[in-house]
Order: structure tokens, then sequence, then C-alpha cells
């Protein structure tokens, strides 16, 4: 093992910097890979009524921090004041993170024993019954449809809204030798779209590397697309991350008082 393990991570843009700082207080080197961009989509007229009749909705549901992050600036076009109707769900504590800190509002995220993922949102109590209640879903597009599906079939009448798109691209730089050529000590992926994708550039040595994902669903995955080693942190949260690369890379001394706070 290298004196200083490196780490490639995949999260695009500004949620890329909590991740750095809790990976890099473990003494590693960090190198990002810059393989996908998040571009929010113009306000079409279907987006404006779902903001405009925000107030109608029983539960809303938001599946990453970007789509937080897009329906916080919608809101604030439309509603000065946030109406008290709805209750707020997340997949994950990042998400949830978002909608507290913008809109000051509680926010339901699966239990801190199971996965941040869509099945783990699922087995909530208050997701159980939802007869002829509205839910909205907010998110990106394309995507899974099993939440949509799941709920709808509990009962509710599921609007989506899709208020980003991702743009993959090649990777590049110096991130992109390390991946070529195996050159790192953990990969780190959160994301299936990320994962097909950079599968078609990882050559063997690099499937033969460990790679760190944040769900059992994508470790299946990631068996089916050739990776040998796949580990599962407890969830996409950079602290869990940064837990899950300390064990990866042997670093005994690190602190996981401290990882919690990243």
């Amino acid at each position: 093992m290298k004196d200083c393990p490196r780490v490639l991570i995949t999260r695009p843009g500004a949620r890329s910097i909590p991740l750095r700082r809790a990976l890099e207080s473990l003494g590693v080197e960090v190198e990002g890979l810059d393989i996908m961009r998040l571009e929010a989509l113009p306000e079409s007229q279907a987006i404006r009524q779902v903001l405009l009749d925000f107030d109608l909705y029983h539960v809303v549901v938001v599946i990453s921090p970007f789509a937080a992050e897009c329906l916080v600036e919608g809101l604030d076009r439309y509603w000065p004041q946030l109406p008290s109707g709805p209750n707020f769900y997340a997949v994950g504590a990042g998400t949830a993170q978002v909608l507290h800190e913008y809109l000051d509002v509680r926010v339901r995220i699966p239990v801190a024993a199971k996965e941040n993922t869509s099945e783990a949102l699922l087995q909530l109590a208050s997701l159980q019954r939802l007869d002829q209640q509205r839910v909205l879903l907010v998110a990106g597009e394309g995507g899974r449809t099993l939440l949509a599906d799941s709920l709808a079939q509990r009962g509710a009448r599921v609007d989506r809204i899709a208020l980003y798109r991702r743009n993959l691209m090649t990777p590049e730089g110096v991130g992109a030798l390390h991946l070529a050529n195996g050159d790192f000590s953990a990969l780190l992926v959160t994301s299936s779209e990320v994962l097909e994708h950079l599968a078609g550039w990882c050559m063997p040595k690099a499937l033969n590397q460990p790679l760190i994902v944040s769900s059992q669903r994508l470790a299946t995955l990631a068996y089916t697309l050739g990776f040998l080693h796949p580990i599962v942190a407890q969830g996409a949260t950079p602290s869990a991350l940064a837990v899950a690369v300390a064990d990866v890379c042997n670093l005994g001394g690190a602190d996981h008082d401290d990882l919690e706070k990243g």
C-alpha cells in the first residue's frame, strides 16, 4: 500500500467539495473524474404549473441534492412564503440538508441503519398508505420509476417533474490517466448512470481495483459490468464514504468522530 493512497471520485460539481474534504482529512490523495455535469432545465409550462400548485401536494419527494437546489430556486419565484401543507421526503441526507437549510422544513429520510436508496425510503411507515394523496416527485431527466410506480400502487396520485439533466462526458486529464492505468487505491461511485458510463473506460487493471459504492443495488450492477471488488459503504454521505475508504486503505488511525462532521 502506498504511503498516500490515491482515491478517484466521480461526484459532480460543488457536491464533490464536502466529499473531497472528508477524504483529505484521512491523508489520502483525491483526484476528481469530471465525467458528469448537471444542468438545470428551462422552466416549461408544466414545471411552472407544478410550482404554482405546490400547496395542493400532500407529499413532496426529492431525489437528489441538485433536484433540491432547483426546487428551492423555483419555489422562490412563486412563493415568498412556503405553504405549510406538503410533507417533505428525501432519498438521502445530502438532499435533506439542502431542503432544511433553504426551506427550513422538516425532511423525512430512510432510517440511519438503512441505505440511502429509494427502496429504503419506501419502507417508511408514513408512505405505506397514500389513498388519493397528491404526491410530487422532484428529480432529473430519466432515472428509475420505482418510486413513482410504488407510490401509485399505494393509492397516491403521483406527479413527477424533471428539473435538470445529466450530461455525461469523456474522462480527461490526470484522473482519466489514473483510471485507465488502474493507478488508484479506491474508486468512489454513487450513481448507476455514472457507473455504467465509467465501466466503458476501465481496463482490466482498473476493474480489479476496489470500487466503493453506496448501495447493494450498485454493487450488483458493478459485478455485471465486470468490477471484481465492489464494496458497499453505509450510504452516500461524505462521512460514510470516507469510513469505507479508511477501511479499504487500512487507515487505522482515522478518527470516525471527525468523519461524521463531514
